[in-house]
């Protein structure tokens, strides 16, 4: 069994992971808009980019940090496991979330960059609706209850297809386009591309993210029971011959 990856790696492979996916977000949206001026052909590219993508990513970074790359993922990893102290603690918690949202912002610049757009201009398209909001609370939840779920089942080891697939459909099922995640909303809004989200509009999402993850966590406890104590170990399963990592469930939760 393998020792888990220092701190400062897993921070660091939360910001690459992020920027990663920011990345493939922005850059498949702005291919799109580029190739064809259909929407919804734009936002099937957009989407099937961000599937694949993110799969990718969580298979490959899992088994270090986790492969969280979203702080409402992180947040509720930690609210989960703060009574036993399995799950990732305020000091991971410290150095993922700015991680994450640095990793966004430069994932969204990179994009820009990749593609001769200007590196920082920030997003003119406003996103200021309550179905917007709506929209956000029920992406967040379904992705928070879907992760936390598959840890709790032992099947953590399909989130890399099973999150995939998750954010590919909930592109097509709510009017937001599911960003459902705090980091990854802040990264785009520097971005005035088809992914993009005017600043003024980032602070519901966020507030609507948050709440969708509480209402997420709910959904868990509602489905499983409050985890016991016996069920908070298992293994990341070992990708590529390696071994595999202990981690609490919350740790080896994968999610966009």
């Amino acid at each position: 069994m393998s020792a888990p990856a220092p701190p400062i790696r897993r921070a660091m492979v939360e910001g690459l992971g992020t920027a990663a996916l920011v990345a493939v977000v922005v850059g498949s949206g702005i291919q799109a808009t580029e190739l064809t001026h259909d929407v919804g052909v734009q936002l099937l590219a957009n989407s099937l980019a961000t599937v694949f993508g993110l799969g990718v990513l969580i298979a490959l970074l899992g088994p270090v940090s986790g492969a969280h790359f979203n702080p409402a993922v992180t947040l509720a990893a930690w609210f989960t496991g703060r009574r036993t102290g399995d799950g990732p603690g305020l000091r991971d918690v410290a150095a993922y979330l700015p991680a994450q949202v640095v990793g966004a912002i430069g994932g969204a610049v990179l994009a820009d960059a990749m593609f001769g757009k200007p590196l920082v201009a920030f997003s003119t398209q406003e996103r200021w609706a309550g179905h917007l909001w709506l929209a956000e609370v029920v992406a967040t939840a379904g992705l928070v209850w879907l992760v936390f779920g598959l840890a709790r089942a032992g099947r953590a080891h399909l989130a890399p297809l099973l999150v995939a697939a998750y954010i590919g459909a909930a592109y097509w099922f709510t009017s937001s386009t599911s960003f459902a995640n705090p980091a990854v909303t802040i990264g785009r809004a520097f971005t005035d591309t088809f992914a993009g989200i005017a600043p003024a509009s980032v602070l519901p999402f966020l507030g609507a993210q948050l709440l969708g993850a509480a209402a997420g966590l709910g959904l868990v406890v509602v489905c499983f029971g409050r985890p016991a104590a016996a069920d908070q170990d298992e293994a990341v399963v070992p990708h590529a011959g390696q071994q595999p990592t202990a981690r609490s469930t919350e740790e080896s939760a994968l999610a966009s």
